[in-house]
This record gives structure tokens, C-alpha cells and sequence, in this order.
């Protein structure tokens, strides 16, 4: 019963948050909290609920209490519920001022005092590190994960577990870029891969800090948050040059998302765009524009000598028409960049093609979009490019699970370790469930 209440907490949630293309701010967790106990509900609130239906069973004399309309009672609840979560982020402050709470499973330390992702060791696994609002901001302008929004609206904190699965993928990459670091006794690097695994097993999350952790290290990085919205819905045409379908409006997306324009980003893209020349100069061929079709007697734009990837990538945003051709191209131009590291990284790449190059490149399939599972061969990528990602382990879950008791997600009148280890078998490590599961011990 818990586990079907919690998946349809899951999918409620899920349906919710389609779409999230804005970071948060400074006051998203505390406004998303108020949605909190619609999805995990404390003592006290069933406590209301069978009061509740108990009334409506039995007639009752006053007319007040009939005059109650449901809008009425549930604006009530929802007061009710604000306050609760207002209380618990007060709390969750005061507790930031004893770090004798912050202690995971066996008395270790809960969250890791490294203040860089490029830092992490192994001794880091299996603690949480602590990002701000801003670098998230600087880092992924692009938009944030649907299961790291999760995360953070219900534990209320910028945290996320470290995980050795990440930090291989990480190392991995590193050592691509830096050959010393490279043994004959060393784990296969990869150049591309594809995360794999089963459902809320981390996937997104593990590409999310991947580029945050790439463009922390100066990489030029062509994130790609959503890659579903390239193959569903939106302005899509074929091209007759071409044979293939073109969507501009998803190509002038991406190109935007590449040179972010608020003040409050750290622009890594732009700075490095606009250092890097073109180095393939045939003109742009121009597509439909959507909703205004083909420009008449024009069929490509010329690339003047000189032109940097910024103005490659600037053509693209200012007019609808190239902005296939300019990502195609731009692309292509990433290929050829020597320079500084380039890391190509799409989320939900189950219908992007090819690997089959010397970039690297790294995609998370999604099993949330996707219609049956990953076939074992794969069109276009190399044979060993996937890398299947696991659930929680039991050691992970453990301190996930102390994690929510230090976040208030649970009382510590009824967390024990029987408990926690109730919870990790009936979600069978399901992350997302966890999270919905924990609040229900008792």
C-alpha cells in the first residue's frame, strides 16, 4: 500500500514539474513546500482526515459547520500546511547552528567539507555536498534536473549525495584530457557514453554534475537538459536539401541556452565562443522559418572571414532561418576545437545519433519518455559506450536515509535503522521513493 501511495505521490509530482525551465530562486523551496504534505502526510494530518470524514458520516445541528464549503476547508488545510512547512524551515535554520546534528550512519560525518566537485575523492562517497543557489545559476543556466528539483524542494537544502558511479564517470573523462593521469593497469576510458539504468536510478543527476563539474574546470560544455522536446511537439518540417526533418525552434533554443544573457550567469560559453575562430567557412544553408516559411531567393548566409563560434552561434539566435544550420555547424566546428576540452552532454538521448566520432560525449537515457527499454545494441555507438547506473546500494540508502532525518523529513521519535531498512527494500532503492516513503515511518 505505502509503495503504491508513493508512486502516485511520484507520478503527481512528476506531472507537476514538466517543464521547469527556470533555476530556482532564493524563495522556490519554501513556495514548493507548501505542496509538501499533499504528497506525505505527517500524524497529524490524518488525524484531521478521519476527524474529518467521521463529521461528514454524522449530521451535525449547526448550521455553520454545514454552511462549511470544501473550497473553504481545503484553503483552511492549505494555511495549515504553510505554517508547517514556515516551521520547519525556521528549524532547519536553527539547526545549521549545531553541527553535532550533521552525523550520518556509524557516527560519520554526513556532509563532506570539500568545497569543489573537481576535488572529491573516494573518501567523499557516500557523504553530501552542499552547492549554492548562485553557482548552481552560473553553472547550469540551462535549467535543473526534474530529480534534482525534487531533491531540493523536499529536503529544503542544496545538497546532493556523492556517489563512486560519479565520480568514475568524472575520472574518466579527466583522464582523457590528461593522458599522466592514464595507467596500463587503469580502468578503459571512454569517450562516449551512455548512462543506462533502471528508473530514478540518478542518471539526470549524474549528467547535471557533470557539467557542472566540466564547466568548473574552464570545458567548453553544449548541455542539452531536455532532449525529448528535439523529437515531440513544437514546429517540425522536412528539409527537401536535406532529407531530414528539421526543428528550428529547438535548434534557436539550444543556441540561446549557449550564450546565457541574464547578468546573474557566469557566461563560461560566451567567454570561450567568442575566442574560438570559425574554422569552416561554407555559407550556412537556410531552412523554414516556423511559421513563415522559406525566404524567397536566398538559400544560404555567408560566414565572413574572421567570424568567431559566438557570431556562428549569434546568426543562429537572430534569425530563425539559420538556426538549424548554425547548430549542425556548430556541431561540427566543436569537433575541431583543440584549444580547451569540449564535452557534448544531452539528458533523455534516446533519439540522438551518432556517437560514432573521436568527441567527447556523454547522454543519459531516459525510461520516463521512453517506450520499452534500451535495445543491448545500439545504432551508431560503440559497443562498450554504456555504463549502467545502480539504485542506492544499502550503505547509499543509509546515509540518504540519516540525510532526511538531519532535513526534518522524518522525526527522530521513529527513525531507527529497522525502520530505514523498511523503507530501502520496499522502494528497492528507488531514490524518488525513498524520498516519499521516509516521511511515512512510524
Amino acid at each position: 500500500m505505502l509503495r503504491l501511495i508513493s508512486r502516485a505521490a511520484a507520478a503527481a509530482a512528476a506531472l507537476s514539474k514538466q517543464r521547469n525551465d527556470t533555476v530556482l530562486t532564493s524563495t522556490s523551496i519554501l513556495i514548493h513546500q507548501f505542496f509538501y504534505s499533499t504528497k506525505t502526510q505527517t500524524k497529524s494530518s490524518k488525524k484531521k482526515q478521519d476527524d474529518n470524514k467521521k463529521s461528514s458520516k454524522s449530521k451535525s445541528k449547526s448550521s455553520d459547520a454545514n454552511s462549511l464549503s470544501a473550497p473553504a476547508a481545503a484553503q483552511a488545510d492549505s494555511a495549515d500546511d504553510l505554517e508547517s512547512v514556515r516551521a520547519r524551515a525556521r528549524r532547519l535554520a536553527e539547526d545549521d547552528r549545531n553541527p553535532s546534528l550533521d552525523v550520518g550512519p556509524n557516527h560519520r560525518p554526513l556532509f563532506t567539507k570539500t568545497t569543489s566537485l573537481s576535488l572529491l575523492t573516494r573518501k567523499d562517497a557516500c557523504t553530501y555536498f552542499k552547492f549554492s543557489e548562485d553557482e548552481l545559476n552560473a553553472m547550469l543556466p540551462e535549467g535543473l534536473p526534474t530529480g534534482m528539483l525534487g531533491e531540493f524542494k523536499d529536503s529544503m537544502r542544496y545538497a546532493l549525495l556523492v556517489r563512486q558511479s560519479f565520480l568514475d564517470i568524472r575520472d574518466n573523462f579527466r583522464r582523457i584530457v590528461d593522458p599522466s593521469l592514464q595507467s596500463t593497469n587503469g580502468p578503459k576510458i571512454r569517450k562516449q557514453i551512455v548512462l543506462d539504468g533502471p528508473l530514478c536510478c540518478g542518471k539526470s543527476i549524474t549528467l547535471a554534475m557533470l557539467v557542472h563539474w566540466a564547466r568548473e574546470e574552464g570545458w567548453l560544455v553544449l548541455y542539452v537538459p531536455r532532449g525529448r522536446e528535439w523529437t515531440h511537439g513544437g514546429y517540425f518540417y522536412k528539409n527537401p536539401q536535406t532529407g531530414l526533418w528539421d526543428t528550428p525552434l529547438q535548434a534557436e533554443n539550444v543556441l540561446k541556452a549557449s550564450i546565457p544573457l541574464s547578468q546573474d550567469f557566469i557566461k563560461y560559453n560566451e567567454s570561450h565562443l567568442r575566442e574560438l575562430p570559425c574554422q569552416i567557412l561554407d555559407p550556412i544553408p537556410l531552412g523554414e522559418g516556423a511559421g513563415v516559411g522559406l525566404l524567397k531567393g536566398v538559400d544560404s548566409k555567408e560566414i565572413s572571414e574572421g567570424s568567431t563560434l559566438f557570431d556562428l552561434v549569434q546568426m543562429g539566435i537572430n534569425q530563425m532561418h539559420a538556426s538549424v544550420g548554425v547548430v549542425v555547424r556548430l556541431r561540427k566546428e566543436l569537433s575541431l576545437v583543440k584549444d580547451i576540452p569540449v564535452l557534448i552532454a544531452i539528458d533523455q538521448v534516446n533519439a540522438f545519433r551518432s556517437m560514432m566520432h573521436n568527441d567527447m560525449m556523454v547522454g543519459a537515457f531516459s525510461h520516463s519518455t521512453a517506450v520499452g527499454k534500451l535495445r543491448k545494441d545500439l545504432p551508431h555507438v560503440p559497443v562498450d559506450a554504456r555504463i549502467n547506473l545502480p539504485r542506492y546500494s544499502p550503505d547509499e540508502a543509509a546515509t540518504v536515509c540519516h540525510y532526511y532525518l538531519r532535513q526534518r523529513l522524518v522525526s527522530r521519535e521513529v527513525f531507527s535503522e529497522e525502520n530505514w531498512k523498511k523503507v530501502y527494500y520496499l522502494a528497492n532503492g528507488n531514490g524518488a521513493e525513498m524520498r516519499m516513503l521516509v516521511p511515512l515511518m512510524h
